[in-house]
């Protein structure tokens, strides 16, 4: 038999793998050329893209790799955001954002912990990953630099609301100190002069500056809430080119889906997220089992919690209002025989289970337009003029 020489195949092309370890100060750069292979470790100052193109070129020329080598990257999802991904790709630099959570590490008790290691780690699943082992992470779907952007404006009406709870509480707590209560509203600084203590005596004087202090804050935040409540629903009422605010409108024709709940499922997941089925939508906000099964155990841990709080939170408060302001959907009905008439316990699994339901019924709902079964359905214009306050 005679062999046959085949002139098509040629070797794979080199690749330069680099991992970025990320500090506030200092950033970890570490590259290789493939595994089995000892790292090249750097530092640079954090945020210097000028220091990190140089590296990249003095790692080229020391791994004897030509200018034109493809560098593929990757750095963990974390407080840089995605800013670094962009700078990267504009750079013609390959890059992943990877989810922390989901890198498998060594189960023993005592796993050593630095940067250098995790560095080393990190370039070994990326080689991995970059080769075809998809298994080894899950890498971050990165929105646009808009998509992102539209997100600040619920994201900062959170925070100010959790502000102005803390504003309340603050003062509240102060004066149950001195045995007494008051209601925050526009009357309490003229009320506060007027309050007297158990044996008649004013407040403190130190104690009444810093209540009037106080109070002041929390008005500003009011104002606040009440400025980026107003620029809201003048988008929802106006903006027709938003997929966000077209989105949001549809889910506000439920009765039992209001502004915040519609604006929050929309601008974090549903109107920028490429889902592909119902199990991606429990897996986006932690709402998926944890089962436990190992021989003779067999066991649920509850859920993963491993995805958007936000609206993981938002989700169960809504799964309680569907049930009471939409019995008649096949959903609360559901419900109603599977867990109403059990325990609190069950009844707290089987709220979870309706959440989960629902985001999926509402994905269902904005892809085909079809309202859950049962739903009743309202005009979405009049829950934002009702819930709008005014200045």
């Amino acid at each position: 038999m005679t062999a046959v020489r085949k002139d098509d195949c040629s070797t794979p092309a080199a690749v330069l793998y680099l991992a970025f370890e990320l500090g506030e100060g200092q950033w970890k750069l570490g590259f290789t050329t493939g595994l089995g292979q000892k790292p090249r470790e750097r530092e640079v100052v954090a945020r210097a893209m000028v220091c990190v193109e140089q590296e990249i070129a003095a790692a080229k020329e020391r791994f004897g790799l030509p200018a034109e080598t493809t560098v593929v990257a990757c750095y963990e999802a974390g407080r840089d955001g995605f800013w670094l991904h962009r700078c990267l790709l504009a750079l013609g630099v390959q890059n992943a954002i990877v989810d922390s959570s989901s890198i498998r590490v060594d189960r023993r008790q005592r796993r050593a912990k630095t940067d250098r290691l995790d560095l080393h780690e990190l370039l070994k699943m990326l080689v991995r990953w970059h080769l075809g082992e998809r298994d080894v992470w899950r890498v971050v779907h990165v929105p646009t630099v808009d998509q992102e952007d539209a997100r600040q404006l619920q994201r900062e009406l959170e925070t100010l609301r959790a502000e102005q709870t803390s504003h309340s509480n603050r003062i509240h707590s102060l004066l149950v100190t001195c045995g007494v209560t008051l209601t925050v509203n526009r009357h309490f600084p003229r009320r506060l002069k007027e309050l007297r203590l158990w044996d008649g005596s004013a407040l403190p004087q130190d104690l009444h500056q810093r209540l009037l202090r106080e109070f002041e804050r929390m008005q500003v935040v009011n104002r606040q809430i009440r400025a980026l409540e107003k620029q809201r629903a003048q988008r929802l009422r106006k903006d027709d080119t938003d997929v966000g605010v077209v989105q949001t409108r549809q889910l506000l024709q439920l009765k039992g889906i209001g502004v915040n709940s519609g604006y929050l499922y929309t601008r974090e997941i549903f109107a920028w997220r490429e889902i592909r089925n119902r199990r991606e939508v429990g897996s986006l906000v932690g709402l998926v089992g944890s089962p436990y099964c190992s021989g003779m155990l067999d066991h649920e841990q509850g859920i993963s919690k491993a995805g958007n709080r936000r609206v993981r939170a938002l989700a169960i408060e809504i799964a309680w209002g569907w049930l009471r302001l939409q019995p008649q959907s096949v959903l609360s009905l559901w419900y109603e025989r599977r867990f109403a008439h059990g325990g609190k316990r069950l009844r707290r699994i089987g709220i979870v289970a309706v959440a989960r339901k629902l985001l999926v019924a509402l994905w269902k709902y904005l892809k085909t337009g079809v309202p859950p079964e049962g739903a009743e359905v309202v005009d979405w214009k009049k829950k934002i003029y009702d819930n709008t306050p005014p200045l």
